[in-house]
């Protein structure tokens, strides 16, 4: 019960990651117009880059050390202030990259305040309360910031002028609530003499996990850049708002790996082999019975919702939201087998070597695609290497996992999703798009696949009725 209510708190806090800048970004992208959006788009796929140096493969690393070391307070707090100072340094060195390449910036001042979101990166220690799965602080604290600072970006920018406005506001936002994180870490460790101190003794292990997250970030932010690059940065903005909306459906089914990640790490660390498989199964089950039917729902709902959420001017982004919808199944059960399993099992190497393929395999793609069919072939660029990555992990278990167990369900999944999806498409392409008529939309679909779950019967509708009948006792 703890890793559902951990789950619950954490798939929150991610949705609610995304649901605002959603929602901001509905209001922006009508004050700052389709201009303003690509620009915040493109320099901060920049800032992106840094930012992900001065991370250095620490939250993922951070996440799964402690959840090795939690039993022993003092060995713990050890590794918490050792990759503490480790960051640190690392940040610092990415400052002084960053302030080198300034002044070659094509819009420096608005790079300048895109290096806040590099700043705030030193005062993250998320992935400490991860680790000793206390998933609640991370997700009360910082949600009164998040909405604090959606609350400024509607009462402070007010027009296309205020993009720099825009981007201090969500700069410090995340500043702010990484802040919140310390109060509370005094009650967990214990001062340690800084002799005692070794951090470099983490870098090997951290560099580790910083190629895959360099690998990762390749083709999660490198087809804002090359869009913006080849054909201008109003493409990014389309891109980005694409994206946005896809990772808001996402967020759900992939807060599961960063709780089952602590957890699958402890059980490891006690040899408990099988009850690791059986936790496999489990998760990529629930994820796919997820995935499926939100990939199916944004695409029934996809060609109208650029205009209906953003307005005039970004019609192509609902072109771009259905042809990204296969990634919400793709990056889910990547998550599943990457994330929640050869990670925490220290297979590092079969991960990194996933999302290695997969950088490479969308650089390769995105130069002629996006050449021959800008924003339209830099999404299929997209679905093609996340294609690649979850098919190598997917190899890489094959002597370790039972596929039959893996995808038992998928095949009912897959059929309730399709039922839903016609209906919904047919609707929302019939009939004149607004708020009202796609909430409709979104219930009727949601009533749909769980009357087709119901009549297909997958295994999760006993595990659901079980967990059920447990909470009554």
């Amino acid at each position: 019960m703890n890793v559902i209510r951990n789950y619950l708190y954490n798939a929150g806090y991610q949705l609610l990651l995304v649901i605002l800048p959603l929602v901001s970004i509905t209001y922006v992208s009508r004050v700052l117009t389709n201009t303003g959006v690509g620009l915040n788009a493109y320099t901060n796929s920049i800032i992106t880059y840094f930012v992900l140096f001065g991370s250095l493969g620490i939250n993922l690393y951070g996440n799964r050390q402690i959840a090795y070391l939690r039993e022993n307070q003092l060995e713990m707090s050890k590794a918490f202030w050792e990759l503490v100072i480790l960051r640190i340094l690392a940040v610092l060195i990415a400052f002084v990259a960053f302030f080198v390449y300034l002044p070659f910036s094509k819009n420096p001042m608005l790079m300048f305040f895109q290096s806040l979101n590099l700043l705030a990166v030193i005062f993250d220690i998320s992935w400490f309360y991860m680790g000793i799965e206390d998933f609640k602080k991370t997700v009360t604290r910082n949600t009164l910031v998040k909405i604090l600072s959606l609350a400024a970006i509607f009462i402070f920018v007010k027009n296309k002028n205020d993009l720099g406005l825009y981007v201090i506001i969500l700069g410090m936002g995340t500043f702010l609530g990484n802040l919140t994180f310390w109060p509370f870490i005094k009650d967990l460790i214990v001062k340690i003499p800084y002799k005692q101190l070794h951090p470099f003794r983490h870098l090997r292990p951290s560099i580790a996990l910083f190629i895959p997250q360099v690998a990762i970030s390749v083709y999660a932010v490198l087809n804002k850049t090359m869009l913006g690059k080849m054909t201008g940065t109003v493409n990014s903005g389309y891109y980005n708002n694409a994206d946005t909306l896809i990772k808001t459906v996402l967020a759900v089914a992939t807060a599961t790996g960063t709780v089952m990640l602590p957890h699958v790490a402890n059980a490891f660390a006690n040899g408990e082999k099988k009850r690791i498989n059986q936790m496999l199964y489990d998760s990529f089950d629930f994820i796919s019975f997820l995935t499926v039917a939100m990939m199916f729902g944004i695409a029934g709902l996809s060609l109208n919702l650029g205009t209906l959420v953003f307005g005039s001017g970004f019609e192509p982004v609902g072109m771009a939201v259905l042809l990204e919808s296969p990634v919400i199944i793709l990056i889910g059960w990547s998550n599943a087998i990457g994330t929640q399993f050869l990670l925490p099992t220290n297979r590092t190497r079969e991960y990194t070597a996933s999302v290695i393929i997969g950088a490479i395999v969308n650089i390769v793609l995105n130069f002629p695609l996006i050449y021959f069919w800008g924003l339209v072939g830099a999404m299929l660029a997209t679905v093609i290497s996340e294609v690649c990555v979850t098919g190598y992990q997917l190899w890489t278990i094959r002597k370790t996992v039972s596929y039959r167990k893996l995808f038992q369900n998928f095949w009912k999944y897959l059929v309730a999703g399709l039922v839903m999806f016609i209906p919904i498409f047919k609707i929302n392409n019939t009939v004149n798009s607004t708020i009202v008529s796609i909430l409709l939309e979104v219930v009727l679909g949601i009533v749909v696949y769980f009357v087709m779950i119901l009549l297909l019967r997958p295994t999760i509708v006993n595990k659901a009725r079980n967990i059920l009948n447990k909470r009554k006792k």
